[in-house]
């Protein structure tokens, strides 16, 4: 069974050309359905039964997975025993029939204007590093980045000049990006004034954000900035770097942006990802009405 997912993965790197993250997200999705067809006993791919998998995912719902991670279990199992069948490694596709996974998607948490404010203001700009991480944050708001976008961007994908950035996104799809001016003003600021003092030839590269070692920034490094800027601010919330990209997508909607547009700059593949943020911008329509409707003032 190992050897057969090997196979799928080395075609999936081939022809689809899927980052080594979505890869691995593929090995272990299948590789914990194999683990648990082992442990009940099949040792042969031909073995793994309807029945079987069903038990799997109903196992896994008792370990506490959300529908979103069932649901990428799913797709990461129907593609790997649809490539068995197709090529007649399995005489029966046993995902075939296997219904969707129904997807209960939370809305996210959104910060207000006054809270980014807050949040953007607290780093101390005459610090070369404080500078650094502004710069960061106000990029994160500006352009809805995700964290690995951040800090894989280069040097190469800044376009000030036009006003926008290039991205390198999920599946390495390359998007341009809007960047507004406070955030164009801020990475400048920090890649004159910061960059030059931290920056070192042999492990810098080209990326924009450079840590005190001059490489580029982990995930964690990223959101250890976030947060301690959040607690700084005085904003009491729990607050990670997506969700300046969830206040990015929301206030566009609330300003009156086109969903399309939104969709655009995200990088989402499907509109529907992006259509969580109408729900949010539904309570805010309707909490204008309700402060500002006449009618709801009125005592009769």
């Amino acid at each position: 069974m190992k050897a057969f997912l090997k196979e799928y993965l080395s075609v999936l790197k081939l022809e689809k050309n899927l980052s080594l993250n979505t890869l691995d997200s593929y090995k272990n999705d299948i590789s914990k359905l194999l683990e648990y067809a082992g442990y009940k006993g099949v040792s042969d791919t031909n073995n793994i039964t309807a029945k079987i998998i069903t038990e799997f995912f109903e196992f896994q719902k008792e370990l506490g997975i959300t529908s979103i991670t069932a649901a990428r279990y799913q797709s990461s199992i129907k593609g790997f025993f649809g490539y068995l069948y197709k090529f007649d490694l399995i005489e029966k596709d046993p995902t075939e029939t296997m219904s969707s996974v129904k997807i209960s998607r939370k809305v996210p948490a959104v910060l207000n204007f006054s809270e980014i404010e807050k949040i953007l203001s607290a780093p101390d700009e005459t610090d070369k590093y404080e500078l650094r991480d502004k710069a960061i944050l106000e990029l994160f708001y500006s352009s809805g980045l995700r964290v690995s976008e951040l800090i894989n961007l280069k040097i190469s994908d800044l376009f000030f000049s036009d006003e926008v950035i290039r991205v390198l996104g999920k599946g390495n799809k390359q998007r341009i990006v809007p960047i507004g001016t406070s955030a164009i003003k801020w990475v400048s600021e920090y890649s004159k004034k910061t960059r030059p003092l931290i920056v070192k030839k042999l492990v810098s590269e080209n990326f924009v954000f450079l840590n005190r070692n001059g490489k580029k920034f982990s995930r964690m490094g990223i959101w250890k900035i976030v947060a301690k800027y959040t607690k700084l601010s005085g904003v009491e919330r729990e607050v990670h770097p997506h969700t300046f990209r969830h206040s990015f997508a929301t206030h566009l909607l609330e300003g009156g942006a086109d969903l399309r547009a939104v969709q655009e700059m995200l990088g989402h593949a499907d509109i529907s990802t992006t259509q969580i943020y109408t729900h949010i911008d539904r309570e805010f329509i309707k909490q204008v009405h309700r402060d500002c409707h006449p009618i709801n003032n009125f005592e009769h």
